[in-house]
């Protein structure tokens, strides 16, 4: 393995802002269980992964959406689940994500054949003006392509907040960088011989129900498991603690949330939460800006939030809340436009 690779593993950690990673050599319990299954089926512990680190339960239901969803095998192969994550990661301006996968997606040498895919995830859940495009993809593969997509809605978030722009160092020369990516996602690859059997990871989360307008993935129970446990994990570390305003506040501005980026300016932030009391407006804000516009999101509020609550647990828990609240929102929309499955007859 070439020395930038080698420095690109080693020091991924290192990049995640905000908060201090558990380190792999000092993780246990829930989170060692996790790093242990990332490096068998992954590869490494990513630093999208392993920035939920701080809150175990939520570490294990980013896990869960990553493997059930991209990693697992199934109906779907991983180059196309790959351009979902790709061309989502785009329409989210994400580049930490977009090098990431386009790159996986050069290794496996088919990004050609998935276009239409491609293209229909750049727009799903993006466009306002337009309702769900039809999708190229029936009920029985929709529980992968569009957990993918719900998946990376999710982690774009998280990695906007949590990682720089970029995988590899700024210091880097140009020319070195798309090789030394394409070398880091031939090492994304589950240990050989080893096959990702889809649901092995479902144990790490207690049993859900679905939430509601996910009902498409029912003909995958790993997805549809993995769906369930990280959203019902998520919501209730949320309610121990995020104040029952601020979680309402977002729910009723999900509800009429066309896809349109807010903004330019700020004022939408203050309209939305100016009834509530001074003490709930950090979490509120932040909470708002993570679901609907992650390009106004600034140290000030960071600082602002970690005022009241200055655990990285509790950040992570907010983030991952707002961040998955909105990616099960579109995920909702998005079934509307899936088309049934061929009948046996055929």
């Amino acid at each position: 393995m070439r020395p930038l690779v080698r420095i690109l593993l080693k020091g991924s950690l290192q990049q995640i802002r905000h908060i201090t990673a558990v380190p792999q050599d000092a993780a246990d319990g829930p989170v060692a269980e996790v790093y242990a299954q990332a490096r068998r089926e992954f590869g490494i512990v990513a630093p999208p992964l392993a920035l939920h680190s701080p809150a175990p339960e939520t570490l294990a239901a980013a896990w869960l959406l990553l493997r059930e969803t991209l990693l697992a095998e199934g109906r779907v192969g991983r180059a196309a689940k790959e351009a979902v994550a790709t061309a989502v990661s785009q329409a989210n301006d994400c580049p930490y994500c977009v090098e990431v996968h386009e790159a996986t997606l050069a290794t496996l040498g088919a990004a050609d054949r998935h276009g239409p895919l491609a293209e229909w995830a750049r727009g799903a859940g993006t466009d306002p003006a337009a309702g769900p495009a039809a999708a190229p993809f029936d009920a029985q593969e929709a529980p992968e392509i569009l957990g993918t997509a719900v998946t990376f809605h999710y982690l774009n978030r998280m990695v906007r907040l949590f990682l720089p722009d970029s995988p590899v160092p700024a210091a880097a020369p140009a020319a070195g960088r798309g090789p030394a990516m394409r070398m880091v996602a031939r090492a994304l690859r589950p240990d050989r011989g080893r096959t990702v059997v889809p649901g092995a990871s479902l144990d790490l989360l207690p049993a859900a129900p679905l939430p509601a307008g996910l009902d498409w993935a029912k003909t995958s129970p790993a997805v549809a498991g993995a769906l369930a446990r990280a959203v019902a994990s998520v919501d209730a570390a949320a309610e121990r603690w995020i104040p029952e305003a601020v979680r309402d506040l977002l729910h009723a501005e999900l509800a009429v949330h066309d896809g349109t980026v807010p903004g330019p300016s700020r004022a939408w932030l203050g309209e939305a939460t100016a009834a509530l009391p001074d003490g709930h407006l950090p979490a509120a804000r932040l909470a708002l800006l993570i679901a609907l516009n992650h390009h106004q999101i600034t140290d000030a509020d960071i600082d602002a939030f970690r005022a009241v609550h200055p655990g990285d647990r509790e950040l992570v828990e907010l983030a991952s809340w707002a961040a998955l609240t909105a990616a099960v929102r579109t995920g909702a929309r998005l079934g509307g436009a899936v088309r049934p499955a061929p009948s046996a007859a055929r």
